[in-house]
């Protein structure tokens, strides 16, 4: 599974940890300035981007949105064609002089393995450099153990092995997503011994069976990451709200994640509930929640996988349940609305697309109706990344640790 020898990218080793510190880098009291190396890798990352959001570009465009000069350009280009990165789509005709040469990404270029972790589940996926999902793989498990998930993930990288989706050769590494406090934090149904996870070394649980670099980060960061790298809108400033096990939430401030002074930035699940501040905002807006008013009514959601459609008996309840939430959200989005002023509030997570839908359209109703003094509502819609977003968010993570462009690759620290 080595890279070839003449497949160079930029960034770190292959081999070590990455985490959300590396990635979190900006302007502060110990950083120095960058040099000529970082400038030009950084500039490299820029093009890649802009070839990858923007198909059948050409190298006079590139340079007139990078303002950087035609022979940068050509040299960024030939590199990038050198290192399989980007495609020949062949010429585009009229116009005056030479047909330009029209330049794509290579999805075959490079490949990620994002891993999930989270209190009823674990899930796998590969993801080309186009952000298309090449497979995936996914347990239906409560409240697994560190030995568990060793477990399911041998297996779902056998699977995707054995898929030949991917290229073993140009795999850049695997990211992993999973909630903060997992071992802490209550929900129904939590078993003894499950605060195991407080303690875990994630890199070094998962070395000894990952052949990669290991990235690691926060479920909701790594969703509203691959939302602002891979989403549909490219949305470049919204909030993001993920219905998981639990609830989590992220800020993305012109095209990047803010994390706060303590990187718990974004953690609406944990606001008191407005009409019982005794309890948070998870207690009602997440799977255990809705998982709950199924148990109340008789059913046994256990082993189901929540991003598959209903059965017709539980669809009242589901009902009931996004009514309850939809309430509850209405308190904390008029909150982001007047504090962080989104241009959209994303909401993703492991429900079915019409489930996420009304769980939209719901709150933004309720919310305009509750709170028409706000100066201004952002619209609340379904993330484009919606389903699997924590585990394609996390296959991200080599994408920008190696090839795409990020604030920690320009800055330097003094530790640096």
């Amino acid at each position: 599974m080595d890279k070839p020898s003449n497949f160079k990218v930029s960034g770190r080793s292959a081999s070590g940890s990455v985490t959300a510190d590396d990635r979190s880098v900006r302007l502060g009291p110990s950083l120095s300035g960058t040099n000529l190396e970082r400038a030009g890798d950084y500039n490299q990352r820029v093009v890649t981007q802009i070839i990858r959001r923007n198909p059948d570009i050409t190298r006079n465009e590139i340079a007139v949105m990078t303002n950087l000069t035609a022979p940068t350009i050509a040299n960024i280009v030939g590199r990038l064609f050198e290192n399989e990165l980007v495609i020949d789509a062949g010429r585009r005709l009229g116009g005056r002089g030479q047909p330009a040469t029209r330049l794509r990404i290579n999805p075959e270029g490079g490949f990620a393995i994002g891993l999930n972790i989270d209190r009823d589940h674990v899930t796998l996926v590969s993801l080309d450099l186009a952000g298309t999902v090449r497979s995936r793989f996914t347990q239906q498990i409560a409240f697994a153990s560190p030995d568990d998930v060793v477990r399911v993930v041998e297996k779902g990288i056998a699977a995707i092995v054995g898929t030949d989706a991917i290229r073993l050769d140009r795999v850049l590494g695997m990211g992993v997503a999973l909630p903060d406090d997992l071992g802490r934090v209550d929900l129904p149904h939590r078993p003894a011994g499950y605060e195991q996870w407080s303690d875990v070394d994630i890199q070094a649980m998962l070395a000894p069976i990952v052949p990669w670099s290991i990235h690691i980060d926060n479920d909701a960061a790594a969703a509203a990451i691959g939302e602002a790298q891979f989403g549909d809108g490219h949305h470049a400033n919204f909030f993001y709200i993920l219905v998981s096990a639990g609830l989590g939430g992220g800020v993305v401030i012109d095209g990047a994640y803010y994390r706060g002074a303590n990187a718990r930035g974004g953690e609406i699940g944990f606001l008191p509930l407005a009409r019982d501040p005794t309890k948070v905002l998870q207690d009602v807006v997440s799977l255990s929640a809705l998982s709950s008013y199924l148990e109340t009514a008789g059913l046994d959601p256990a082993g189901m996988d929540p991003t598959q459609p209903f059965p017709a008996a539980f669809k009242p309840h589901v009902a009931a349940w996004l009514d309850d939430a939809s309430d509850a959200l209405v308190p904390a989005l008029a909150a982001v609305n007047c504090l962080v002023n989104p241009a959209i509030v994303l909401v993703g997570g492991r429900l079915p697309d019409d489930i996420l839908d009304q769980l939209a359209t719901d709150t933004y109703r309720k919310l305009r109706t509750v709170a028409p003094n706000i100066p201004i509502i952002a619209p609340i819609a379904r993330a484009s990344l919606s389903r699997d977003s924590p585990a394609i968010g996390a296959a991200i993570l080599p994408f920008l640790d190696r090839i795409l462009p990020s604030d920690g690759i320009l800055i330097k620290t003094q530790s640096a």
